[in-house]
């Protein structure tokens, strides 16, 4: 097998939110939704593949000091335009994983040249490698599942952890991809909890639930992911309100993570804040029936920190914690069940085959005393192409459940051209419908998103989007 990539291109379309989305230092109320196109010559032949992300505030780099527009957006671009830049450069590869390893050591070993934040170069580095993924699905005719359980890209475990050199990727997969998926709904710090919560000037008229309460009832949601702001007098009146709509709706069924954002200094404050949720009793109900998880209290700068391997010993109650922002090099997941965490998140942005490594890893570290966990989170995704695709990666996974949030804060697809909406609710007509109001949105079943259609095509996309019906934005070329 030979691969090289001849020619990315770029596409982009500008979104607004329904409402705000509230999370951590930002409120998003727009965003930037990126398109990838790779032209990639595999064994002599040509063929293309796609990947799509948007580019939110305060993820990759949160720092709250810097604009969207003028900082944050600019230097996602940038990091973007590099690796594919990069991606022309590089020789001829055996296969996608190889040529992966050769963009993933050439990006990284750039950005620690230009002082950029890890996190924030594997934003390049994964949109290439997707796009890649996806033209060799295509010209091979076989699904992400088929070729991931066969090992028909070479991925080499190995080479990215020393522990992992004898392990098959078979052995971190099920037996077949999953056939569904619980949907895990965020919980933003500013989303109204109960209808009466909206004020009418800001109540969105557009079919679409709003609050929580309507939202439960409208998709059937069992599972939730709320954003915990730091402030426990403020997480404790929004929680203390949380726990007895959940009940009222959901019952015994309910099932949360907590997402810490990156609110606390250390985990010392981060255990006291815990201990003063827990004194309330609706609160520590709430808690000790269906929490799973709490996912990165502590800022990316501290949370590998020696001191929070003391903390942790410390604390035989603490709750699972797991990283997700301090999961930007292949090495932090090792460093983190070191110090006591219980494993790390998910998302296509931090990259397909570095996800599929550390599912080998918790595979084999994991114990029934001592369950390891490998959750799957959002990144404020849609179709047509980046929602599929990770959808797609979750499934080959074998994840159970999974944050979704972008038919939340926006309005299903209706930001795109028609033929792009047509294009996906006919080819993936088990995960998308035509809302009455004129616009192709998710539809998940009793809180269930379907895979069928995801796990049949190459990679997560039956087609690629009418690439004519979006606005092109450069590219490179060898």
């Amino acid at each position: 097998m030979s691969l090289r990539v001849q020619q990315i291109r770029f596409y982009q379309s500008g979104m607004r939110t329904r409402f705000p989305f509230r999370f951590g230092v930002a409120n998003m109320s727009h965003v930037v939704h990126l398109f990838v196109r790779a032209d990639v010559e595999i064994d002599g032949k040509p063929c293309s593949g796609v990947s799509a992300d948007g580019l939110p505030p305060k993820w990759f780099t949160k720092d709250p000091s810097t604009q969207y527009e003028e900082d944050d957006l600019p230097a996602m671009i940038r990091v973007i335009k590099h690796a594919a830049e990069l991606s022309v450069q590089l020789a001829t590869q055996a296969g996608p994983f190889d040529w992966w390893w050769e963009l993933y050591l050439a990006q990284t070993t750039w950005a620690k040249d230009k002082k950029i934040p890890p996190l924030l170069a594997g934003l390049g580095t994964s949109l290439m490698e997707r796009a890649v993924i996806d033209a060799y699905c295509r010209h091979h005719r076989t699904t992400l599942f088929d070729a991931l359980q066969s090992n028909a890209m070479q991925i080499d475990l190995g080479r990215m952890h020393r522990e992992l050199e004898s392990a098959r990727v078979a052995d971190a997969l099920p037996s077949r991809a999953r056939k569904w998926v619980h949907l895990r709904h965020t919980v933003g710090l500013g989303d109204p909890l109960e209808d009466n919560d909206i004020n009418p000037e800001c109540r969105v008229d557009d079919g679409l639930p709003q609050s929580l309460e309507e939202s439960i009832r409208h998709y059937g949601l069992r599972y939730f992911k709320v954003k915990l702001s730091g402030d426990p007098e403020f997480d404790r009146e929004r929680l203390s309100r949380l726990a007895p709509i959940l009940e009222k709706e959901v019952g015994g069924d309910a099932r949360i993570t907590l997402d810490g954002n990156e609110q606390f200094d250390d985990i010392d404050l981060f255990r006291s804040s815990w201990e003063t949720l827990r004194a309330y009793t609706k609160v520590r109900r709430m808690m000790d029936q269906s929490l799973l998880f709490v996912e990165q209290p502590l800022h990316r700068e501290r949370a590998l920190g020696s001191e929070v391997g003391r903390a942790f010993a410390k604390w035989p109650g603490a709750p699972p914690t797991i990283i997700d922002e301090s999961d930007a090099e292949l090495g932090s997941l090792n460093r983190a069940l070191s110090l006591g965490y219980r494993g790390t998140s998910h998302k296509n942005c931090k990259g397909i085959f570095k996800s599929v490594a550390a599912a080998a890893i918790l595979a084999r570290r994991s114990t029934p005393e001592v369950p390891l966990i490998l959750s799957a989170e959002d990144l404020v995704n849609i179709g047509p192409v980046a929602l599929l695709q990770d959808l797609a990666v979750v499934g080959a996974l074998g994840m159970e459940h999974v944050e979704r949030n972008g038919h939340h804060y926006f309005a299903g697809l209706s930001m795109f051209a028609r033929p792009i909406q047509n294009q996906v609710t006919d080819d993936h007509d088990d995960l998308y419908r035509w809302h009455p109001r004129g616009f192709a949105a998710l539809a998940p079943s009793e809180g269930r998103l379907h895979l069928e259609s995801v796990n049949l095509a190459p990679f997560g996309v039956m087609q690629p989007p009418d690439f004519e019906c979006l606005e092109p934005c450069g590219g490179v070329e060898r």
